[in-house]
């Protein structure tokens, strides 16, 4: 039996003042805490009072990852309670800050399993201290290497696991004692760090090749014999390696990355929710991505399935899609094209001879595009002309800059809704507030992974499905298209964030009928039924 001060120390069964005198008593408490017995709301109070005392951001959610250190019951409580105004500092943008000075702030592992490559002969017993002896159904992995918008840094992508699994929970109620974040530290290729003697990964060039592959295939041998079933979210890996793994392991086990797959599906429901106002066809679409790396072909590749599910064949559906990035329109005959990006990739047969395609521009007026999906990291690439030109050939644009952070979205809303004359229906990658244009406030989504994966991630364990079917995916951008109000002129074209934990719920319920649908689940009965009974709560004594 643990004594009582394992018991304060112990961030999953500690309960701070909370505890009654009768615990005190029992536990060996007794002279360990304040006289008084605080109920968990007094607790969320007292927490959120002092949240609003810290003077900045980074300040806040130093706070927050204090209460999640020594209380996790008490931190959901917390996050619960403020969730759309919280979910800015536990996760982006805010992680990101915290990202790039993980090394000069670490004080706590939070239960991060690091897994160093140079010793394999160490992962079985990382994972299983890591876990000390806790059941585990959903493993986040990074290596740092591709962290959306600021790149590589390494071991201190820990931050970003460790963040992804407070959404997890937060909005889904995935339980937080059965998650583990994981980190491959296989090292950098950041100047900075290899130069910095404070920062705590290795510090040499990236690993690559057969030692990188053949670590990650024991990582998950190993993982999958400890934790029989458990669903694997890959988080941030680079684009040489990213859409490799998930390919690798995607039919032995319920794999997802939510670089490729998760923006994939918010992007198909933006565009569905979009086309419901427009009340135009998907097959009638022509569709751009400008920026083509391993987000970009994910979310191209999902909204191809939507096609493909709409009645046209891959080939047909392909005839749709253009994908532009740093040389411009992509052709088959460039020798530099990735394995993902050559499927997507143009004859010059299609053009004009001597068609100089090589700008974004170029492309809009050449293909005449009604969606337009930014995943460059190209602040301001999406000009004036651009949307102009675009809007000249659809009667509404679905346009839709995505490049995190703020600084580097494709365009701000209010000039895409000014450009197109109200006409466009816009998306974000970041939060924007409301644009007002001749008398009509235009709502912006935010086309946020927050509001997907969360919901995948319960569905998939609720029903103990040991894959991640396309129907599967498909059925939760569905579920969360479902959930936008189309009615209203000025609608967003995504759910908002308060709704966040309905949303979750909507799609976990939509992914685990999918799941008994196609045979991969090992628990039947009523899905709905299923996702509420996995969900975990932030109560004091929940089990």
């Amino acid at each position: 039996m643990k004594s009582g001060m394992q018991i304060l120390q112990d961030p999953f069964s500690n309960k701070g003042t909370a505890f009654t005198v009768a615990e005190r008593k029992e536990l060996g408490l007794v002279g360990l805490l304040p006289t008084k017995v605080q109920s968990l709301d007094e607790q969320v109070s007292q927490a959120y009072a002092q949240y609003n005392s810290k003077v900045n951001d980074i300040e806040k959610r130093l706070f927050l990852s204090q209460i999640f250190n020594e209380n996790r019951t008490l931190f959901y409580a917390v996050l619960g309670a403020h969730l759309t105004e919280m979910m800015p500092i536990v996760y982006s943008p805010t992680v990101g800050e915290t990202i790039e000075r993980y090394s000069e702030l670490f004080v706590n592992p939070q239960e991060v399993a690091f897994l160093d490559i140079h010793h394999p002969e160490n992962i079985a017993e990382s994972l299983k201290n890591a876990a000390n002896g806790r059941d585990i159904d959903m493993i986040v992995i990074t290596d740092g290497e591709g962290i959306l918008g600021i790149g590589d840094w390494g071991v201190q992508g820990a931050d970003i696991v460790v963040g992804k699994l407070m959404v997890y929970t937060a909005a889904a109620g995935i339980d937080p004692r059965r998650v583990l974040p994981v980190v491959l530290d296989d090292g950098t290729n950041r100047e900075t760090l290899l130069e910095n003697d404070g920062y705590l990964g290795n510090r040499h060039e990236r690993v690559r090749g057969d030692e990188y592959f053949n670590f990650i295939d024991q990582l998950v041998d190993e993982a999958d014999q400890i934790f029989p079933n458990f669903y694997l979210h890959f988080e941030d890996f680079g684009r040489s390696t990213a859409t490799k793994l998930l390919t690798r392991y995607q039919n032995r086990l319920a794999t997802f990355n939510d670089d490729i797959q998760g923006t994939g599906i918010v992007v198909t429901a933006a565009v569905l929710s979009a086309l419901k106002i427009s009340g135009e066809k998907l097959t009638d679409q022509t569709y751009i991505t400008y920026g083509a790396g391993s987000a970009g072909v994910g979310i191209a590749n999902r909204v191809l399935q939507e096609f493909i599910n709409a009645g046209l064949t891959a080939e047909e559906a392909r005839k749709h899609f253009y994908l532009v990035d740093r040389q411009g329109l992509l052709f088959d005959d460039d020798e530099n094209l990735t394995p993902e990006q050559r499927p997507f990739a143009r004859s010059r047969a299609e053009f004009d001879d001597g068609a100089d395609l090589t700008t974004l521009e170029a492309v809009v007026k050449a293909v005449h595009p009604t969606i337009l999906v930014g995943t460059s990291g190209q602040a301001g690439h999406f000009t004036e002309n651009v949307v102009r030109e675009m809007a000249a050939h659809a009667a509404r644009p679905i346009i839709l800059p995505l490049s995190n952070p703020t600084k580097l979205h494709e365009a701000v809303p209010e000039d895409v809704i000014n450009w197109s004359e109200g006409r466009a229906l816009v998306a974000t990658g970041m939060p924007f507030d409301p644009v007002s244009y001749e008398d009509v406030v235009y709502h912006i989504g935010q086309a946020n992974n927050a509001v997907v994966y969360p919901g995948i991630g319960l569905g998939v364990i609720a029903s103990k499905a040991n894959l991640l079917t396309e129907n599967m995916l498909s059925a939760s951008a569905a579920a969360l298209g479902e959930l936008v109000d189309t009615s209203k002129v000025g609608s967003a074209i995504l759910p908002s964030f308060e709704k966040l934990s309905e949303i979750s719920t909507a799609v976990a319920t939509a992914v685990a009928q999918a799941a008994i649908d196609d045979g991969v689940a090992q628990q039947q009965g009523d899905a709905k039924t299923l996702v509420e009974q996995y969900q975990w709560h932030p109560v004091y004594g929940e089990d």
